[in-house]
């Protein structure tokens, strides 16, 4: 069965095409991300309106990359939550007038559930096993009893941890998005010369919290009387390490409290080198299942991939949902 998955859900237009949930033919990923650095963030009018203009374009591209002709596609699949509103609309109505017009069935897929079977495309899959998403806009940790079925088991309660990676690099004077910036710096750093503590959650001992780790970051930017390069990267690299740290043991703990068979993680955080090895160390006898690179981010391919094992949705039922955990965690 050959899907055309459609991601728009924030500021990535995203087409590809994926036979049986496994085999990627194709995968055309527009960014926007020139267009909202300086803002420091994603402005959501921006985004949508440069979906607009992207849509078409890599849908028709993922079309010729994968050698086939509308006519041959089988399914359409598209994120319709959660996101930016604007951002979904333009991704669901180009999803219903193809599926419409080709006459073939729709599929509407939560984009943060296809960001978990992202680690699983090409890999086994197991039940039950420990989901977990590390993202821009999410953080947190499921069971998966199967695809499809999953018991929430902690959350942020503030802030995710990948717009804390934003903010702090915001900091620190580095350009968005933070992430890989944030890594980068770090390399050249001491992650013991400041001392910053994890967020913990009273009698909520899973869950995360950020806003305090980033302001503790911020009071010691203030409190240097020259921010130099180095103590640039030395706090880059202590915020980095508190970070990796209070998640580790988070996942690990979540683990053992379980009878998992693995472990699947998703998310572009998830593309973090020091977190891979962290998570890898602390879990020496466990299967880790990230994404291949190309997969962390945003894309159509865990869209495409991930209807495979979904119903069709009435076209005219499927509606833009900005909301995330209700949609996923029933």
């Amino acid at each position: 069965m050959k899907i055309l998955g459609i991601e728009s859900t924030c500021d990535e237009t995203s087409c590809s095409i994926v036979e049986n949930g496994e085999t990627i033919h194709s995968l055309v990923t527009l960014s926007q991300i020139d267009l909202h650095k300086e803002f420091g963030g994603v402005f959501p009018e921006y985004a949508s309106r440069e979906h607009t203009v992207n849509m078409l374009p890599c849908i028709e591209k993922a079309v010729r990359d994968a050698n086939m002709s509308l006519e041959e596609l089988d399914r359409i699949a598209v994120a319709y939550t959660p996101g930016l509103m604007g951002s979904l609309l333009m991704g669901v109505v180009a999803a219903q007038t193809m599926a419409f017009s080709l006459d073939i069935p729709l599929i509407g897929i939560n984009h943060i559930e296809a960001h978990l079977y992202a680690a699983m495309m090409g890999n086994k899959k197991d039940f039950p096993s420990l989901g977990v998403v590390l993202s821009g806009g999410h953080t947190f940790l499921v069971s998966i009893d199967a695809i499809g079925s999953y018991q929430l088991i902690s959350t942020t309660v503030d802030d995710a941890i990948g717009e804390s990676f934003d903010k702090v690099a915001s900091m620190l004077g580095l350009p968005y998005p933070g992430g890989p910036h944030i890594e980068q710096l770090a390399q050249n750093g001491d992650k013991h010369a400041f001392s910053f503590s994890p967020g913990n959650v009273k009698k909520m001992p899973l869950h995360f919290s950020f806003s305090g780790l980033k302001t503790n970051v911020k009071y010691t930017i203030e409190a240097q009387n020259e921010l130099t390069s180095t103590a640039r990267a030395d706090i880059a690299a202590s915020f980095q390490k508190t970070a990796i740290m209070d998640i580790t043991k988070k996942v690990q703990r979540a683990f053992c409290q379980g009878t998992y068979k693995h472990i699947y993680l998703g998310g572009g955080v998830t593309m973090n080198s020091s977190l891979r090895e962290a998570l890898s160390a602390a879990l020496p006898d466990v299967d880790l299942f990230f994404p291949s690179k190309d997969l962390c981010m945003d894309n159509g391919a865990m869209i495409a991939g991930l209807a495979f094992h979904k119903p069709p949705t009435p076209i005219e039922k499927l509606v833009p949902e900005p909301r995330s955990l209700k949609t996923l965690v029933k």
